[in-house]
């Protein structure tokens, strides 16, 4: 991926981010060039990588960051384990002090049904979310 330094660039990445369903054109106008141009830009950021999906942002009312600490080496059954739960956003396997970091949105009484499950594949930390921060646009 190649991120590119061009400040224009830069602002029709930021615009995205905010929202990425406003057409060329309003892009356009925000950054003061053509819809034609805008267009030809974001698909040379697609093309390099830098652009790779469009997504949404789901309002979860509580997330919470996972850290396991694996007992054993049963890599694979521990994400198939993992990936049964709908709440779990995203699961990473990590280097440092944990073996993975899940990402979820678990309510309270479905976290604790779940860490009770967990805490047979070893040691754990759940760090939950107070308030989110979000960049100024």
């Amino acid at each position: 991926m190649t991120l590119t330094k061009d400040p224009i660039d830069l602002k029709i990445l930021k615009i995205l981010k905010t929202d990425s369903r406003l057409s060329n054109k309003d892009i356009g106008q925000l950054v003061h060039r053509t819809g034609q141009a805008v267009g030809s830009r974001i698909a040379r950021m697609q093309d390099e990588g830098t652009i790779q999906k469009y997504t949404i942002a789901l309002n979860h009312p509580t997330t919470q960051f996972i850290r396991v600490m694996m007992q054993n080496n049963d890599f694979e059954k521990f994400e198939a384990f993992v990936m049964q739960f709908t709440a779990i956003e995203s699961c990473y396997k990590v280097c440092g002090s944990a073996c993975y970091m899940l990402v979820a949105h678990f309510d309270n009484q479905e976290i604790n049904l779940f860490i009770e499950q967990l805490s047979e594949w070893g040691q754990y930390s759940v760090d939950s979310v107070v308030k989110t921060i979000e960049p100024q646009t």
